[in-house]
């Protein structure tokens, strides 16, 4: 019997599967190809089975509608995953990180720079509307005379396919689509997570990008939006070697017997999980530096979008004051994620990574955290503060700031700050100068009966750079010709930070006060949309290589301080117990993440939010699987897994601490231990 092609391409589920399965795989390729990620790896299995799984599912369910509206579908999905694509490379690309529907609560916010995040986009990225198009084309002029003969033979009566068919090879599918899960080949021998565990929580985007395409991230994605996988991490606890183990550390504020009994009757694995994580943590002891600035007030800048950049002497004085009376931490980062600046002023403030699929300050601003920065000082008889030269709209400082403890929050609208300065219907930033004018003023009105600690959060430096503005226009002559203009309205922006650097310094030397101040400085992320090439130009170092695009400025100031750097690998995560500590503070340094930068105990280590990590010997990137040395000390795979698991624990206990509302429940059951007693 003559068999022709045309016959089993007819056939509606085959010919879906087939169109769909193609565009598919191309769009995989074409993303892996500009984003850099490994083509030929093991992974790949499990990406074609998904990828078949997903094609034979839609192609299924699509045959049972008319012709043309099953093409019509076909056509609308393939260019939703087109589109979807180029948003993800775009987001990789200008943020440094992966979108998630976690985040849709920040659509309405971004519209503000939408344009520059678009401008920020490479022409290939836009390689992956080929599949559409060649999609397009076999349905308008190929789909219909395709044929092929097969040899003459007689099967009697051939049936290609029948409707239970296509759920038979769905099962079996997915019986090795699990199995690719499990099976030991198929598992990254240096991943702390598991293929089963990275399915079940694909938090981690970078790593289900990696090991599962960007189309089933997506789907994934939105599984865990509406249906999160749980953590379960368990430690056994010996009460005596956990004493004998916290007896040398003096920083240690709840009392163990207190916090095993609250474990003893915990019966949610979730919150007992972090009750061992967190009584088990490292603990720091004291120092040379403990007490350094005890009793002194203490005034937190987090600066918009600063780099490196900002220390250059020549250009900006003010902040060359800081260090020449300062600490200064030369191997300093603010990893990016997927809303940096709220996200990471509350790291600094709680010593927690933030999550990294959402915006984290934001949703879950209700959280209270009586180990915060604001709390540790209120404790310690201080009037607390916090100011931002903007008004909510991007977070809800408001609301954030007060259940971190900060007794006022003073924001654009309540100082009364110009929004005169603008540069386009969104875009309208006050000035830091103005900012710290006003500020000095609240400090004037607090009277001189208890120190202060204010955390201030800067705006004048926020993008858009392609844009004019008045701030970008405004000291553009001070720097080289052949810088690109981008780059030299950025350092125009952050002059006007240094100029408000000034007005503080002198405000606080003309009131008596700047010998009994100390003034801790840092960046909150990368200038966005800025090419690393281009940043290069001012840089001492290439920001395009090894994430050192996230490297920020950490300087810890006061005037009777002689200037000093240190070399160790630190972030925000270290500026909270690091604090605490030249303070004198009474808080337990078990229940943060990060470690007092100036303690030996600290570990010289960077986590960033899809687990790579950078210290001074190497540069691991989660993403590719790869690790660059910096000395000839080379690790081996149990070491290089070591800190693997480590940095896994670090970011799914902080995850899973800001979702539980941790510290919250720690507190009020402490106290409830105290009272009963």
């Amino acid at each position: 019997m003559k068999i022709k092609l045309r016959k089993l391409l007819s056939n509606r589920v085959v010919n879906n599967f087939l169109v769909l399965f193609f565009a598919f795989l191309l769009l995989e390729l074409i993303f892996r190809l500009i984003d850099q990620l490994p083509i030929f790896s093991i992974a790949n299995i499990r990406i074609l089975l998904g990828l078949s799984i997903l094609a034979l599912f839609l192609a299924y369910f699509l045959s049972f509608l008319p012709k043309i509206v099953n093409k019509i579908i076909n056509l609308i999905l393939v260019f939703i995953l087109t589109i979807y694509g180029i948003a993800e490379l775009g987001f990789h690309n200008f943020l440094g990180v992966y979108a998630s529907v976690g985040t849709n609560t920040q659509l309405g916010a971004v519209t503000s720079y939408f344009g520059e995040f678009m401008s920020s986009f490479r022409w290939t990225f836009y390689l992956l509307v080929i599949p559409f198009f060649l999609l397009l084309f076999y349905y308008l002029f190929l789909h219909k005379r395709i044929t092929l003969d097969l040899p003459k033979r007689k099967f009697g009566k051939f049936v290609v396919f029948v409707r239970t068919v296509p759920l038979f090879i769905l099962a079996l599918l997915g019986l090795l689509y699990y199995g690719t899960l499990k099976v030991s080949f198929m598992q990254d021998k240096l991943s702390s997570m598991t293929s089963y565990e990275l399915f079940l929580r694909p938090t981690n985007a970078s790593l289900v990008i990696r090991d599962f395409g960007f189309i089933s991230y997506g789907l994934l994605d939105i599984k865990e939006y509406f249906w999160p996988g749980k953590v379960i991490h368990t430690i056994e606890i010996d009460p005596e070697d956990l004493q004998n183990s916290n007896q040398v550390s003096e920083h240690l504020m709840i009392d163990n017997e207190a916090w095993l009994k609250i474990i003893e009757e915990e019966t949610d694995q979730e919150l007992n999980s972090l009750n061992q994580y967190f009584i088990s943590n490292n603990t720091t002891t004291i120092n040379d530096y403990t007490g350094l600035f005890e009793g002194k007030n203490l005034i937190v800048i987090m600066v918009e979008s600063a780099n490196d950049i900002l220390l250059n002497e020549e250009y900006y004085p003010n902040v060359a004051r800081l260090l020449k009376n300062g600490y200064t931490f030369t191997n300093n980062y603010s990893p990016r994620n997927i809303c940096s600046t709220g996200n990471n002023e509350m790291s600094g403030m709680i010593s927690l990574y933030s999550i990294n699929n959402n915006c984290t300050a934001n949703v879950y601003q209700n959280n209270t955290y009586f180990e915060s920065i604001f709390n540790l000082f209120n404790r310690a008889g201080y009037t607390t503060n916090s100011f931002h030269d903007y008004y909510d709209w991007y977070y809800d400082r408001s609301v954030i700031h007060k259940n971190m403890g900060s007794s006022d929050f003073y924001d654009a609208t309540r100082l009364g700050l110009d929004f005169s300065y603008t540069y386009g219907a969104y875009d309208t930033w006050a000035s830091d100068e103005e900012l710290m004018e006003k500020y000095l003023e609240v400090i004037d009105e607090l009277g001189e009966d208890e120190p202060f600690m204010s955390f201030i959060t800067t705006v004048s430096t926020h993008q858009p750079y392609s844009s004019s503005s008045e701030f970008g226009d405004l000291y553009l002559d001070l720097f080289p010709e052949d810088y690109s203009l981008d780059l030299k309205r950025y350092m125009s922006k952050l002059k006007v930070v240094d100029n408000a650097i000034g007005i503080l310094l002198d405000g606080l030397e003309s009131r008596g006060i700047l010998d009994d101040t100390v003034i801790v400085l840092y960046g909150d992320h990368y200038p966005y949309a800025i090419e690393t090439e281009e940043l290069n130009d001012a840089l001492e170092y290439d920001a395009s290589i090894d994430n050192n695009a996230d490297q920020v400025p950490f300087i810890i100031y006061n005037s009777e301080l002689e200037a000093q750097e240190f070399d160790q690998y630190t972030s925000y995560i270290n500026l909270l117990p690091t604090i605490a500590n030249l303070f004198n503070l009474d808080y337990d340094s078990r229940i943060y993440m990060g470690t007092d930068a100036l303690s030996e105990e600290h570990e010289s280590l960077v986590i960033f939010i899809d687990g790579s990590w950078k210290n001074e010997f190497a540069y691991n990137n989660a993403s590719t699987g790869d690790i660059h040395y910096y000395t000839k000390n080379v690790y081996s795979d149990e070491e290089i897994l070591a800190i693997n698991t480590e940095v896994r624990l670090k970011l799914e206990m902080s995850s899973l601490a800001i979702r539980k509302n941790y510290f919250s429940y720690l507190e009020e059951s402490l106290n409830s231990i105290t009272t009963s007693e």
